[in-house]
């Protein structure tokens, strides 16, 4: 048997979790002293285990709550294993949609990004080069402006060039 602080150790839990587990039932049945303080067993730290086992597959503590259920009405380990194998379908198909959105975000955002560089290309020309100093050319894209090159940016452009050839 052991201390809520133990078994705070054991698990990487706080003890305000392990509490809210017993009050929303996750952690039914919790033996105490005399004096009132909660002792833990192997099967409350085997639960524990169980319990964030399921968190870091991504169920919520609701369907947590209803895997216990199961269990607790049923009694059986096999009803239990039967709607925790529905579950994990369900959120790995979940996964699957996520995975797949993000795949098409990604794709939309190399296009675009691509876009935006031929765009930068076109807009600065090859005379906006990089500076020997490792500096950028802002000065010159800050003159240019998003509406494009002006007159005067085009002027800026070239004494940029003839500087870094004269370097």
């Amino acid at each position: 048997m052991w201390a809520i602080a133990e078994v705070c150790h054991r698990t990487g839990l706080s003890p305000r979790t392990i509490r809210y587990y017993e009050e929303i039932g996750l952690l039914p049945d919790v033996r105490r002293r005399e004096s009132g303080r909660r002792v833990y067993g192997a099967d409350e730290l085997e639960r524990l285990g169980f319990i964030n086992r399921l968190k870091s597959l991504g169920l919520s503590l609701a369907e947590i709550r209803d895997l216990n259920a199961v269990y607790g009405i049923g009694g059986s380990t096999q009803a239990m294993l039967s709607r925790l194998q529905d579950l994990l379908a369900a959120h790995l198909d979940d996964v699957d949609r996520r995975m797949s959105e993000l795949s098409d975000l990604r794709d939309e955002l190399v296009r675009y990004r691509d876009h935006v560089e031929a765009r930068a290309g076109s807009v600065h020309g090859p005379e906006v080069e990089q500076a020997q100093d490792g500096r950028e050319a802002q000065l010159v894209a800050a003159q240019i402006g998003p509406a494009g090159p002006t007159a005067s940016s085009v002027s800026n452009m070239s004494n940029v060039s003839t500087e870094k050839e004269n370097q």
